[in-house]
């Protein structure tokens, strides 16, 4: 009978040898652009012109930190707000009844239609167009309450609305294309099992479209968490208003530029961790083999430079059947 050790020279023997294909331009390429990479660091950092004493100065000045802070309140609120907003007209396009459909396509319309600065601007200067806001009853002159429009709606309240209102047609597109991604089969054997729709939105059907809705919300996020310097037109104090308020006074328009750069790049890149999180936890069941996070990839960095455990190998024996 033949050997162990022959079977394994044999098998080898016969293996076939996959030479991977050289690609040396992918070398060459990778050469080239950290050159240029390293070149406009080295440019930025020897440059003159900017002054990194002044970057270093009000990168962490309380006015500055203020703005930090309004920026991120108002991210979260107008997102939370803008949410809540994207499931009810999401589900007003998906209703049966044309009166819903028809109302929300007009809101989707007009606010997706309309420039964001364009709509920061009107609800900026809405007393212009109402000066006053009555609550009563339509074609009479009963009024049960009337408000000053700039009392009411002060400027930190109109860049809210202006935020929310914007980004709640853009995520009622989101969650529509999410629940529109579902089986069609999930919503009938969610009924015939007795649920109500609202369960069945809530507990079948929200679940599935997450993984189809997280992706694109974490970029609206970001995207929202930008747009609030917008919100510098009608006088908001969030982080690029007092930038701007502070290089008004010393002439340092670039450093503060680098400032709220630095403060923006910092924010969205804490933004894109849970988001990444997100995406993992909603994607589970879409893939078998979930890609290592960058946690894991560390580890397993460093675990290649631990010192291998000995193990006793087991040496090949000779057995010879009669």
């Amino acid at each position: 009978m033949m050997t162990t050790a022959a079977h394994r020279e044999r098998s080898t023997a016969d293996d076939i040898v996959a030479i991977p294909l050289r690609r040396p331009w992918r070398w060459v390429s990778a050469v080239i652009v950290l050159f240029f990479a390293v070149a406009l660091v080295q440019s930025l950092a020897v440059n003159e012109n900017i002054h990194y004493d002044v970057v270093g100065q009000y990168l962490f000045d309380y006015r500055i930190l203020n703005g930090v802070w309004l920026t991120i309140a108002l991210t979260i609120a107008s997102m939370l707000v803008s949410t809540l907003l994207a499931i009810i007209i999401a589900s007003m396009r998906l209703s049966s009844n044309p009166v819903l459909q028809s109302v929300a396509w007009v809101y989707v319309w007009i606010f997706r239609g309309t420039p964001l600065l364009v709509q920061v601007v009107i609800w900026g200067y809405l007393g212009l167009l109402y000066s006053k806001i009555i609550i009563g009853v339509p074609f009479t002159n009963i009024v049960f309450a009337a408000f000053d429009t700039n009392t009411l709606i002060p400027a930190l309240m109109a860049g809210f609305l202006a935020l929310t209102l914007n980004q709640g047609a853009y995520s009622a597109e989101i969650v529509r294309a999410g629940m529109l991604s579902v089986d069609e089969g999930q919503r009938e054997a969610a009924y015939s099992l007795g649920m109500s729709p609202l369960r069945t939105f809530r507990r079948i059907l929200l679940p599935q479209a997450m993984r189809v809705i997280i992706p694109p919300m974490g970029n609206e996020t970001i995207s929202m968490l930008k747009n609030t310097s917008l919100l510098s037109v009608i006088a908001v104090l969030e982080l690029y208003t007092q930038a701007t308020l502070i290089s008004s006074q010393n002439l340092y328009q670039v450093e503060l530029l680098i400032v709220i750069s630095v403060w923006y790049l910092t924010m969205t890149s804490i933004l894109s961790i849970p988001q990444y999180y997100l995406e993992r936890r909603f994607g589970r069941g879409s893939t078998r083999n979930l890609p290592p996070t960058p946690f894991q990839k560390v580890r397993r960095f460093f675990e290649r430079f631990k010192k291998p455990v000995r193990t006793p190998s087991l040496e090949t024996t000779e057995v010879r059947l009669p």
